[in-house]
C-alpha cells in the first residue's frame, strides 16, 4: 500500500487546484454544498480540512496517460471530470441509500434535503463535461463520449442495485453485472481517458479500459466486505452496514447460492422484515463467513487484479509506470478490513 501512496498524493496535488477552479463556476448555493461534500468547508461555509477521498480515479487518469507518454497538464481535465462524475454518484448514492454519514460527516441530503442533493449531483455531472469540453484537447470529444458511455453504465448499475432490494432471486451473474456498471465503468473510463487524452492507439485505449474495469470489480468486492466487516473509524459507516439494510452484495449472494446450509439460513434471514439488532447482524455476518463467501470474495478480488495486470501485458510500458499501475491495483485489495 505504501508504494501507491505517493502516486495517489501526486494525483491529489495536481487535480485539487483544477477541481476547485471548476467548482467555482457553480452558483453560490450549489458551490457551498459541493464544497462541503468535497470536504473543503463546513455547512456554514467556514473553511475546513475534512478527510477527502483517496483520489483513485483521477490518479488513474494521470497514471495511465503518463504511462503512454502524455504530459500531466494534458490529463488534468480528464482527471477532474472523472472526480466530478464520481462525486455526482456519491451524492445521489447517499440519498438513495439514506446514508446519513460519509467520511465521518453528515451527508448532503441529511443537511440540505433530498431535492438539493439531486440538484447538486446533477450540477457536478454537467460540470464534468463542461471541463472536458473547455480543455482545448484535440481528443476532448472522444474523451467526453467515453465518459458519457461510462456514466450511462454506472447509472445502469445503480438501477440494478436498487431493483435488487425488491427481489429474493438475485443471481451472482446479475451481481457481477451490477458491479461492472456501478464501480467498474468509472474506473474503466478513468484509465481509458488517460490513454485517450495521450493520443494512444485504439488497442492501447481498450487495454487500459479493461485494466480499469477489472480493478473496479476488485474494488467493489473489497467494498462489499468492508460493508460487512469494515472498521467504522475507517469506512465512516457502522459495522454490518450492508447487512443492516439487507443489501444483495456479491459475497451475500454467493453465500446464498453456493454456501450450503449457512447460505440457506442466510437466505431465510434476508427474507425477513424485522429490524435486526446487533446480535442478529453478527449472526448474519457469521453465516456469510461460514458459507465461504468471505474467502471467495477475497480470492475473486485477487483474480480480478491479475486480470487487470494481464490487460497491460504486451503494451511495452516503462517498467516504473507499469509497477505504479500494478501497485494501484494491489492497493485496492489491500484496504484493511
Amino acid at each position: 500500500m505504501s508504494v501507491t501512496a505517493p502516486a495517489l498524493g501526486h494525483g491529489r496535488e495536481l487535480v485539487d487546484p483544477a477541481l476547485r477552479k471548476a467548482i467555482s463556476r457553480l452558483d453560490a448555493d450549489t458551490r457551498l454544498i459541493a464544497s462541503y461534500h468535497l470536504g473543503w468547508c463546513a455547512p456554514d461555509g467556514r473553511a475546513t480540512s475534512a478527510p477527502a477521498g483517496k483520489a483513485i480515479r483521477p490518479s488513474l487518469v494521470l497514471m495511465a496517460g503518463e504511462a503512454v507518454g502524455a504530459e500531466p497538464g494534458d490529463l488534468v481535465a480528464g482527471a477532474v471530470a472523472v472526480e466530478l462524475v464520481h462525486n455526482f454518484s456519491l451524492v445521489h448514492d447517499d440519498l438513495m441509500d439514506r446514508d446519513t454519514e460519509r467520511r465521518h460527516r453528515p451527508t448532503v441530503w441529511s443537511v440540505w434535503g433530498d431535492a438539493m442533493a439531486v440538484l447538486v449531483g446533477d450540477a457536478l455531472l454537467s460540470l464534468a463535461h463542461e471541463v472536458l469540453d473547455d480543455s482545448g484537447s484535440s481528443y476532448a470529444v472522444v474523451a467526453s463520449r467515453a465518459l458519457n458511455v461510462a456514466t450511462r453504465e454506472l447509472i445502469s448499475g445503480q438501477v440494478l442495485d436498487v431493483a435488487f432490494e425488491q427481489r429474493d432471486d438475485v443471481t451472482l451473474a446479475e451481481c457481477l453485472d451490477m458491479a461492472a456498471g456501478k464501480t467498474g465503468a468509472l474506473l474503466g473510463v478513468s484509465a481509458e481517458l488517460g490513454a485517450i487524452l495521450a493520443g494512444a492507439p485504439p488497442a492501447t485505449v481498450a487495454a487500459f479500459r479493461r485494466y480499469g474495469q477489472e480493478v473496479g470489480l476488485a474494488f467493489q468486492l473489497i467494498d462489499d466486505l468492508l460493508g460487512i466487516w469494515g472498521w467504522p473509524e475507517r469506512t465512516g459507516k457502522p459495522v454490518f452496514s450492508d447487512l443492516r439494510s439487507r443489501k444483495k452484495t456479491m459475497p451475500v449472494v454467493w453465500a446464498v447460492q453456493c454456501g450450503g446450509a449457512p447460505g440457506r439460513e442466510l437466505a431465510r434471514w434476508l427474507a425477513g422484515s424485522e429490524e435486526p439488532d446487533e446480535h442478529a447482524l453478527q449472526h448474519a455476518a457469521d453465516l456469510v463467513e461460514l458459507a465461504g463467501a468471505r474467502a471467495w470474495a477475497e480470492r475473486e478480488a485477487q483474480d480480478r487484479v491479475e486480470g487487470a495486470l494481464a490487460a497491460l501485458r504486451g503494451l511495452g510500458l516503462d517498467p516504473i509506470r507499469r509497477d505504479e499501475l500494478a501497485a494501484l491495483a494491489r492497493f485496492v485489495v489491500e484496504r484493511d478490513l
